[in-house]
């Protein structure tokens, strides 16, 4: 037995059992605990209620608690007071099972019940964080009831809880009803103390996080701008948001206002970082990246497996592969979320064989691979023609790993065959499968046949395609793109008429660089930087330089009835190639230029991209929609094969 435990044992009888509370507290495990509840019970000192309380509250919330063995002992307790109740309902609460939730709420209501008790301020918190978790909103209604009867709707903590009840219930109607009655409260005050006033903000960014659920960011930027004091929360909720969503210029825009804040209390943490990174991978922001790594590096923030996974996965999608080795062979501790970001990133540049040997290394370090991870590797296969390998991968997942196979595994499957040109055997794939095809895979099909000029087949996967999405523009765009390449303008102008009255729209060609750590968009044929000017004289030297070069304007990607002149000049216009151009007038020589691009980028770009980069001796990076091409000294990394 523990020495500590044998010293408990040898107590007198008359020792009161509030003399046991340091012996509790010093247990360092379950088993010891185990063996005080033993003895309290032999000794009879479990009637004294403030012993078995404190005994409970460390079986429920101490590092090694066990939630079923607590409560066991609560119902062991002959004589359970306030704090027994309030201690075994809130380690319910807390835990992340629904069930669990289910059963403090049930808890809740047989201590109504009990005549000898009565719910406090320090009850009801933890029942309606039971009710968020567990979806409970008609139980958290009645429970605001007894908090207004019980006079607690001016205690911070338990209007905070009910205000984020409503919140994760999706309710913001009556969240922003309380919030406001709360806040006109607030404002009849002359002044705020501090206590008060953190507790303010914890409901201001409950708010604003519920906002933020809810999809709706114009009104969480609005709260968030009336904040009269904003902290480190504040910031991560709004950060997140914007990144959470999609807006991605927006959250980095947050972000850069942050480290402007007058206010020495107020810095990036870790989850601010792991915030911001998603969006930072998304733009292609590589300089914020690298200030933000650094940043961690300099604040002692651990680069664990998290924000490890998430630099990894920024330096990939930022055209920095090789860092993003460096980065994922230095952490200390790799999860499968970390494998699959530096196999992802190594499929994104087109780095096949290199992506499948960190998938067999996964063996070795006894990784097992997900789902996702047989998803990148066929990827990186895909991406690097490796037809044999990926039919390697696809039967391993079935025959030995025994995945149940998912829509995305045969579409990566079907996009492999598709780029190597076995558009037949792709077909059958999908035909034999025993799942429905989604719209994914049919334009995986679809972009194979427009790749190898399949009209038929093409034709045939595009009215698949648009009985299944009618809305999505990608049929359409594909099959008048084939009719503009056989060159049946009546069946494009039919299909773009179509189209119109549809209210179908194609996705326009966008592109960002990022220069001197400030974001730069740019559309087809964009005239509204503020140095356009200077960036259309760049993109007549340019046009000028390829010309003697032997370039010549690859028209056929202009799928418009026009003539020659008009297919060049729009050729000459596209976002990359401005992007381009502007990224040569703001840097000096040498400096490699990184864009990114939303859609696939067409093949006179691709051949002008190889051009420039041995005209003007830089390293050109393009990310788009599918992958990286690393241009440099007139060739591509992908081969072109893409």
């Amino acid at each position: 037995m523990n020495p500590t435990l044998q010293t408990l044992v040898q107590l007198p009888p008359q020792t009161h059992p509030s003399t046991q509370f340091p012996l509790i507290t010093k247990c360092r495990t379950l088993a010891e605990l185990k063996q005080v509840h033993a003895h309290m019970l032999k000794t009879a000192q479990i009637y004294d209620p403030l012993a078995a309380a404190e005994l409970l509250r460390h079986v429920s919330l101490s590092p090694y608690r066990d939630l079923n063995y607590a409560a066991s002992l609560f119902r062991g307790i002959p004589q359970r007071n306030c704090f027994s109740w309030n201690t075994i309902i809130r380690a319910l609460s807390e835990s992340s099972d629904h069930d669990d939730s289910v059963r403090a709420i049930a808890l809740f209501v047989e201590m109504l019940c009990d005549d000898t008790v009565e719910p406090n301020q320090f009850t009801f918190p933890s029942v309606l964080k039971a009710c968020a978790q567990s979806g409970r909103l008609d139980e958290g209604r009645q429970i605001q009831c007894m908090v207004v009867k019980k006079s607690l709707d001016s205690d911070e903590f338990v209007v905070s809880n009910l205000v984020r009840m409503y919140v994760l219930c999706r309710c913001m109607v009556e969240a922003h009803k309380i919030f406001s009655m709360r806040m006109v409260g607030r404002h009849n005050l002359d002044a705020f103390k501090k206590r008060r006033q953190e507790g303010d903000i914890v409901l201001w960014n409950v708010m604003v996080d519920g906002y933020v659920r809810t999809g709706d960011l114009v009104s969480a930027k609005e709260l968030f701008d009336e904040m009269p004091r904003r902290s480190t929360v504040s910031w991560n909720v709004i950060i997140s948001g914007y990144s959470q969503n999609g807006l991605f210029k927006e959250a980095i825009q947050a972000f850069q206002e942050m480290q402007q804040v007058q206010d020495g209390n107020l810095r990036p943490n870790f989850v601010t970082l792991v915030s911001i990174l998603p969006a930072i991978s998304r733009l292609g922001a590589l300089e914020l990246g690298k200030w933000v790594h650094l940043y961690a590096e300099r604040n002692k923030i651990e680069i664990n497996d998290v924000l490890g996974s998430a630099l990894v996965d920024m330096y990939s999608k930022c055209g920095s592969i090789e860092k993003a080795i460096q980065v994922f062979r230095r952490l200390p501790r790799r999860n499968p979320i970390t494998w699959n970001s530096i196999i992802g990133g190594l499929a994104m540049h087109g780095r096949a064989r290199d992506a499948l040997d960190y998938f067999h290394q996964m063996d070795k370090f006894e990784i097992p691979p997900t789902s996702v991870t047989y998803i990148l590797v066929l990827t990186a296969c895909s991406h690097g023609g490796l037809v044999p390998e990926g039919w390697s991968v696809f039967n391993r997942m079935v025959n030995v790993a025994q995945f149940e196979l998912r829509l995305e595994h045969y579409c990566c499957m079907v996009d492999l065959l598709c780029r190597a040109g076995h558009l037949d055997e792709a077909e059958q794939l999908m035909i034999n499968m025993p799942l429905e095809p989604d719209d994914v895979i049919l334009k995986a099909l679809l972009a194979g046949c427009k790749l190898h000029g399949n009209a038929e087949m093409g034709e045939r996967v595009a009215k698949r395609l648009m009985e299944l999405a009618p809305s999505d523009s990608g049929a359409y765009v594909a099959l008048s793109n084939m009719f503009a390449s056989a060159g049946d303008w009546e069946a494009v102008s039919e299909m773009r008429l179509k189209m119109k009255e549809m209210e179908i729209r194609k996705d326009p060609g966008c592109s960002w660089i990022e220069i001197d750590g400030i974001v730069h968009e740019f559309v087809v044929e964009d005239e509204s930087h503020p140095r356009a000017q200077e960036i259309y004289s760049m993109l007549v030297e340019i046009s000028d330089k390829l010309r003697l070069l032997g370039y010549r304007p690859n028209t056929s990607q202009v799928l418009l009835n026009v003539d020659e002149d008009e297919k060049e000049t729009f050729l000459h216009y596209h976002s990359e190639k401005i992007a381009v151009a502007f990224g040569l007038i703001s840097t000096g020589p040498q400096v490699p230029l990184r864009v990114v691009k939303n859609l696939r980028i067409c093949e006179d770009c691709h051949e002008s991209m190889k051009l420039i980069s041995n005209a003007y001796n830089r390293r050109i990076v393009v990310r788009d929609r599918k992958r990286f091409h690393h241009f440099e000294a007139g060739s591509c990394s992908c081969g072109d094969y893409w």
